[in-house]
């Protein structure tokens, strides 16, 4: 039987990369799941197309997690939807990197607005109508302690991300709603392909730093969500699980 056979989950920012292969791979494992997107309503249309021709249930909902009114219309989309929410996976991220010198007042409240605040007006909207045995799985990264140059403003927005799950763990947890984070190391993605990391010195240095010997996919990230939104992993929560490859 699917791991997550009548479970309903949002993931936000799923229109590609990282946030497309979770949402097809909660699919894949039964559950209804609502691909969220911000502006990219073709990628998350595909996304959607994917997971109905494979036999899952799935719908795109526009939504800019840092609006808090947005936020909460997104859930209650995803409630009307499909009755309920088991499952929240907090993707949606910018990935922009620049030098201290670089550093601007716009990039670095653009970054904390969206990987930050949109955490936690999702998950403050979520919260309420997550029921025991709920989820949410906030994605983070491994750069909070590679110590990448020129990521001061995302690896600290990763860090306050990795702090956010913690207390959100402890304060959820007498409701029985667990929150775990996964932090991915180095993923070949639309969004490291913007940013000129894949195919350039940083990729061949990180990937020469990783224990297992070539970068990340999409994909590898997504089974370890799988697994987290599953009762398979009901006895952990506040957890940061780094899939890196082994890179530390």
């Amino acid at each position: 039987m699917s791991k997550l056979a009548g479970k309903v989950a949002v993931v936000t920012g799923a229109s590609k990369g990282i946030g497309a292969a979770i949402a097809k791979g909660l699919a894949k494992e039964g559950a209804a799941v609502v691909v969220n997107y911000a502006s990219s309503k073709a990628g998350a249309e595909a996304v959607v197309a994917a997971i109905t021709a494979a036999g899952g249930r799935a719908v795109a909902v526009q939504g800019d997690v840092s609006d808090a009114a947005q936020a909460q219309g997104l859930i209650e989309a995803a409630v009307k939807q499909f009755g309920k929410l088991d499952v929240l996976v907090n993707n949606s991220g910018v990935y922009e990197f620049a030098a201290l010198e670089e550093i601007t007042e716009a990039h670095y409240r653009r970054l904390f607005d969206v990987n930050v605040l949109g955490v936690l007006l999702a998950s403050q909207a979520a919260s309420k109508h997550l029921g025991e045995g709920g989820t949410i799985i906030n994605i983070s990264s491994a750069i909070t302690h590679v110590h990448t140059p020129s990521a001061a403003v995302y690896a600290g927005t990763k860090g306050a991300l990795n702090a956010v799950s913690g207390v959100l763990a402890n304060e959820l947890a007498p409701r029985k709603i667990r929150v775990n984070t996964v932090s991915p190391g180095f993923v070949v993605t639309e969004g490291t392909h913007t940013a000129g990391v894949v195919g350039s010195d940083m990729e061949t240095s990180l990937v020469a730093q990783t224990p297992l010997g070539r970068a990340g996919q999409p994909d590898d990230i997504a089974g370890v969500v799988a697994f987290l939104a599953s009762d398979d992993a009901r006895w952990l929560t506040g957890e940061v699980i780094t899939a890196s490859g082994g890179i530390r």
